[in-house]
């Protein structure tokens, strides 16, 4: 049993061999499964191999796929390329260039690779003082020789493989673009924003393609794509400055096909080499989501397609008229819809009918939950922290010692013993002031007994220092939005509605929104002259009663 169990690897290394010398020696329309796996190994594509014996990809079926094809069954976009030009060469080879037959010819070949190795072995290349180059068999003497063979001996070594990149020529060569490119280009018309990248888009996988899947061209392999394009065609040069134009747009193509593969190891190899990662720890799954949401561009493709979104809305609709609503389930479907809510938020779509499809952000909740989810930060708790910290600095701050609501609670305060109705009196004319304090228009802040008349969002109080009759409203374009029981909550769902509904802050409100940004986001802590520095800087003393 023993003897058994110690031999039993040799025939799997055998059947191994033997499937490699299939691969080289039979067709490949007539592959199995495990022969197609196996030369997918010997391209550097094992991380395929899973995924093809999942879908019985024999040889046949290799050859018959299709661009959508691939892009199905290959998850990342630089092993498309490769696999998509390995098959069309094959292709080429089969039809145009066969092996040699002849004795001659094949003792002809062999003394080239032989050459062609002493040559590479020899030369600075191999020391890495020549830049890589697209095309690694353009100096062939013989055309006769078949191009897999070369490349069927430079890949023995996966290490090998991986390190000796196609290397580039001086003046590299476009490639062929698609029909309307070709056209627009004959013309010489100056390309729109989709014909723009198109053209970054294909050169993006061409280099990608002659790169062996690598996601990391260098600056010099910038500079000759972008240079030979502008040589090609001089028009696209806007103004002198086309080359930076086309070279940055060529670089954010790269770094946005990078992005869906950050768990890629060579990314993040990459990403500690250039110090991205210095000192960090890996990005949990919420601040990946976090990076996302707050992509300058959302990807064009929404991520809910529009019966699932349909579905979403239905949903929102029926639940918000319920009286016990699911709160986890809401919580989720929020969550899930956040994308495209952004992506109608940015193009200035009408709140009204973001509200109707999206009714849960009538709620302070909703409201506090989604800009936790943009900044990632507890606006109610930051809120309770700021009114409470600097109450007494602006309660007792000169531009608001002889206001009506400072009188009012100075009043209102002498009928009361009660610790926790103090503070909260305190805390809600702390909220009222505060854009009196700061030389702000009070009217674009909060009314108090009359009409809304203004379209940005405003707070509504009646009855500010009665704790059981106090009411807070927050409206947004002259409609209640929500009503609320206190002066924190108040206050932040007023904020947040800013930032969450994407509406610019009044000029006339900016100083009262700077300082409490400021604060919300720990950025730094302003200054308030007391009453007392004020007394003595202008020699103002109040009356003694």
């Amino acid at each position: 049993m023993r003897s058994s169990k110690l031999q039993s690897p040799s025939p799997r290394v055998n059947q191994s061999w033997f499937t490699k010398y299939l691969c080289q020696e039979t067709a490949m329309e007539t592959w199995s499964v495990e022969q197609v796996c196996s030369w997918l190994v010997e391209k550097n594509l094992g991380e395929l191999v899973h995924r093809f014996q999942e879908e019985e990809v024999s040889g046949a079926a290799l050859l018959a796929l299709n661009d959508r094809m691939v892009q199905q069954l290959v998850k990342k976009i630089g092993h498309q390329a490769v696999l998509m030009d390995l098959i069309k060469k094959y292709k080429q080879n089969t039809q145009g260039l066969k092996s040699p037959e002849n004795p001659k010819e094949a003792a002809l070949v062999m003394q080239t690779e032989a050459a062609r190795e002493d040559e590479e072995s020899s030369s600075p290349a191999s020391h890495g003082e020549r830049m890589p180059s697209f095309y690694p068999a353009e100096n062939l003497d013989n055309g006769l020789i078949d191009q897999r063979v070369l490349k069927q001996r430079r890949n023995v070594k996966h290490i090998l493989a991986r390190s000796k990149a196609l290397q580039w020529t001086k003046s590299y060569v476009l490639p062929e673009f698609p029909y309307d490119v070709k056209c627009m280009l004959a013309e010489q018309k100056c390309p729109d924003h989709s014909m723009r990248i198109r053209i970054i888009e294909f050169l993006q996988a061409d280099m990608t393609k002659y790169l062996e899947g690598s996601l990391y061209p260098s600056t010099q392999q910038y500079n000759d794509v972008v240079n030979a394009l502008l040589q090609a065609h001089p028009f696209l040069d806007e103004d002198g400055c086309g080359f930076f134009l086309w070279k940055r747009a060529l670089k954010d193509r790269f770094k946005y096909v990078r992005r869906p593969i950050e768990d890629d190891e060579q990314v993040i190899r990459n990403k500690c080499k250039f110090g991205h990662r210095r000192g960090q720890k890996r990005k949990s799954l919420a601040d990946i989501r976090f990076d996302e949401i707050k992509l300058v561009q959302i990807k064009e493709e929404a991520v809910c397609f529009d019966s699932e979104l349909d579905e979403h809305i239905k949903w929102f609709q029926q639940e918000y008229v319920k009286t016990e609503k699911d709160w986890r389930e809401i919580d989720k479907r929020m969550s899930q819809t956040l994308e495209i809510r952004r992506k109608m938020i940015g193009s200035q779509t009408p709140l009204k009918d973001i509200l109707k499809l999206f009714p849960f952000l009538k709620c302070p909740y909703q409201i506090f939950r989604e800009f936790q989810l943009l900044t990632r930060t507890d606006i109610y708790k930051k809120t309770r922290h700021i009114l409470e910290s600097y109450s007494e600095n602006i309660l007792t701050s000169f531009s608001v010692v002889d206001n009506p609501i400072n009188i009012l609670l100075q009043e209102k305060m002498k009928h009361y013993t009660d610790e926790d109705m103090l503070k909260y009196m305190k805390l809600t004319a702390t909220c009222l002031l505060l854009p009196d304090v700061f030389g702000d228009d009070p009217s674009l802040f909060v009314i108090m007994n009359e009409q809304v008349q203004v379209s940005t969002p405003v707070l509504e109080v009646k009855n500010p220092f009665n704790m059981e009759v106090c009411e807070f409203s927050l409206y947004l374009e002259r409609e209640r939005l929500t009503k609320v029981d206190d002066c924190v909550t108040a206050l932040a769902a007023l904020v947040a509605a800013f930032h969450v509904f994407g509406i610019e802050c009044p000029r006339r409100l900016s100083q009262t929104f700077n300082f409490l940004e400021t604060l919300i986001f720990d950025m730094h802590s302003p200054y308030f002259p007391s009453l007392k520095e004020k007394e003595k800087e202008v020699g103002f003393q109040l009356p003694v009663t």
